[in-house]
């Protein structure tokens, strides 16, 4: 999906490196971050962020507290936790801390695609919802 901005968060470099040019080549431009903490720190700087691909194992903070801490700056952008080590309770905290979806490693490149534009159309939708009451209200105070 063209256009579509995506922040991959996986510790491991040479994943993000061939998911990356795997999901750049169907149009999509990839931001990459090798920690919680760095994809936090992504996130505030590229706030048009649309998707987060998130892994669920990490050293230090794991998917899910970066999960939990993004929910708390950034509600808007979804997040497809994404790990080499399923686990019902894990699956279960992501969607309940609100996740998109949640795939497991090796994801098939397509489905991960679809997910992905899928994952992005919501945030749209979600977008212009926030707008149009925005401008509800804003008319309604000006007496339109």
């Amino acid at each position: 999906m063209a256009g579509t901005r995506l922040l991959m968060i996986d510790d491991e470099e040479g994943f993000v490196a061939a998911l990356g040019q795997r999901l750049t080549h169907r149009g999509i431009t990839v931001l990459a971050a090798y920690s919680g903490e760095e994809g936090l720190r992504k996130l505030d700087e590229n706030p048009d962020t649309d998707v987060v691909l998130l892994d669920v194992k990490m050293p230090g903070m794991d998917g899910v507290e970066t999960l939990r801490r993004m929910r708390a700056t950034h509600p808007l952008v979804e997040v497809i936790m994404l790990t080499g080590h399923a686990t019902v309770e894990t699956a279960i905290e992501g969607m309940r801390l609100g996740a998109f979806d949640y795939l497991k490693k090796p994801a098939d490149i397509e489905i991960l695609v679809q997910k992905v534009q899928w994952a992005c159309k919501k945030r749209q939708e979600h977008q212009l919802k926030i707008a149009e009451a925005f401008g509800k209200e804003l008319r309604g105070r000006l007496g339109r």
